[in-house]
């Protein structure tokens, strides 16, 4: 047979089995590259047999001229070598994407997700990059809120120290300048901002201990139903004061491993607020109880509820609602309950309720 017709019959076959070679590799896209390569090699190998069988066959000879040998060999080589090269410029190509991908993300902050990676690693790689940016862009949003926070805090205990600095210096002038008609309410005034300074520089500085981690506590079995009563209890001129009832809806006897001191804060703010925020001849209501394992008390009041967009803020430095009024303290008291429930092993929430809205602060029970 001539050997041009040979070489012909060969050269299809090659780019016969280059042709499927090439539909393999674009199915095995979404493989691992391993599995590509092992494709490669089968495919070199099946092309180079395939067209030396068939130059056998059609010839009727297994003594084939060295020439003809030579070249089905090239030309098998050639197509592997073309398979090869597809599959490198595939990869190579798809690196350049993931590369040109992740340059992006260090100047926009956010990872595009590059379209049909070559093989399961970039794909998988592609993913977890995704995955990072998403959480870095999570981070960024809550650090952009408590800068927020910050600055309104900062803003906040700025103007809560400015009055009644303020008050000082003018009750202290009025001293000096001799004007000065009951003294004595004078200095009730002195003392009341006083007080009211200290509190808040208490505030502060609890917080930093709770933020900072050196917060230390003194644990022993209290009864949690007996320190919530009395809390109560000694809020009830508070309460009468603004006409407000404090009730106790449901007590069961609860104890829990807690630092005394921290829980009667913790317990002092959130009746305090429900009661400093509730319209007059309204009731709060107080609730212990034991469920699956944790004490929970709920501090329910009559406020009107908290706006569903604020729910989320709630325990943020410097978040004091949207009907604070002036002296109302820095907005540090939510904040340090729920630093001080954590500190315990608990958590507090918060839920809008007809009417209002409930706290709910769960602590271990001891087993």
């Amino acid at each position: 047979m001539n050997t041009s017709l040979i070489l012909l019959i060969a050269v299809c076959e090659s780019v016969g089995v280059g042709l499927v070679g090439a539909v393999v590799l674009r199915l095995l896209r979404r493989s691992p590259v391993g599995n590509s390569l092992i494709a490669v090699i089968v495919i070199t190998v099946c092309g180079t047999n395939a067209s030396t069988i068939t130059v056998v066959l059609v010839t009727q000879s297994a003594e084939v001229p060295v020439v003809v040998t030579l070249l089905v060999n090239f030309v098998a080589g050639a197509v592997s070598l073309g398979i090869g090269l597809l599959l490198g410029g595939s990869v190579l190509k798809g690196s350049r994407r993931l590369a040109d991908a992740t340059r992006t993300f260090g100047v926009a902050e956010r990872f595009r997700l590059p379209d049909d990676p070559p093989s399961a690693e970039f794909a998988e790689l592609a993913r977890e990059l995704r995955i990072t940016s998403d959480k870095l862009e999570v981070s960024r949003r809550r650090e952009r809120a408590v800068e927020q926070s910050r600055r309104q805090l900062v803003a906040w205990i700025s103007h809560d120290l400015r009055s009644p600095l303020a008050r000082l210096r003018a009750v202290a002038e009025s001293i000096e300048d001799g004007v000065v008609g009951d003294l004595d309410d004078y200095l009730g005034r002195i003392r009341a901002d006083t007080e009211h300074l200290t509190a808040m520089v208490d505030d502060l500085f609890q917080l930093s201990q709770i933020q900072t981690g050196t917060l230390r506590l003194n644990l022993r079995e209290v009864a949690l139903d007996d320190l919530v009563s009395d809390e109560a209890a000694g809020l009830d001129v508070l309460a009468v004061g603004r006409g407000i009832r404090v009730r106790a809806r449901t007590v069961e006897p609860v104890t829990v491993r807690v630092d005394d001191r921290s829980m009667t804060r913790v317990f002092n703010n959130l009746l305090s607020n429900a009661i400093r925020y509730s319209p007059e001849r309204t009731t709060v209501v107080v609730d212990v109880r034991a469920v699956n394992g944790w004490a929970v008390v709920s501090v329910s009041d009559e406020c009107g509820g908290i706006p569903p967009q604020d729910l989320g803020s709630v325990f943020d430095m410097g978040w004091r609602g949207r009907k604070v009024k002036t002296g109302a303290g820095g907005g540090f008291g939510l904040t340090i309950v729920h630093g001080l429930v954590r500190a315990h092993g608990g958590h507090v929430s918060v839920r809008n309720v007809p009417g209002g809205c409930c706290f709910d602060v769960r602590l271990p029970l001891v087993r």
